[in-house]
């Protein structure tokens, strides 16, 4: 597993590859996404976690921030059942966005890395000739906790 400090290098590469410049802002809500990467945090989740640290940022600048990383393909901006748009730390190496399982109890989200969806791909381009890009997969259920 990479190291915060080296993902965070990697995604300051990626900014400046796209033409961005790293403000103090942006990257305080960088840091924010890799350190909370498991949480699955909306704009306004992230925003009251930097402000808490920077208080000279607005909930604008963390919304570009994120439109930003989510156009670089460093984040995955997710909606699920509470109707908020979610942000979730793409993985390295990723060929597909993951899997989630979503407790309808508790709320709580479980990622999947594996890939279960190979097979049905396949079919999918064979029988209907369409190429697949990527694909997203949310179970809906009730957790191990919640049973």
């Amino acid at each position: 597993m990479e190291t915060t400090k080296s993902m965070l290098t990697k995604i300051i590469e990626k900014l400046h590859n796209a033409g961005y410049k790293l403000t103090p802002q942006r990257e305080a809500t960088i840091k924010i996404v890799l350190e909370k990467e498991t949480e699955h945090m909306s704009a306004e989740e992230i925003y009251l976690a930097v402000k808490r640290r920077n208080s000279d940022i607005g909930l604008a600048t963390v919304y570009r921030t994120l439109e930003i990383l989510s156009d670089i393909k460093v984040v995955n901006k997710i909606s699920f059942d509470d109707g908020l748009a979610r942000y979730d730390l793409k993985q390295e190496g990723d060929k597909h966005f993951h899997h989630h399982l979503l407790c309808l109890k508790c709320g709580g989200i479980e990622e999947i890395f594996e890939d279960l969806l190979e097979d049905v791909e396949k079919d999918i381009e064979k029988r209907f000739d369409f190429q697949v890009k990527d694909h997203r997969l949310t179970f809906h259920g009730i957790c191990k906790n919640c049973q």
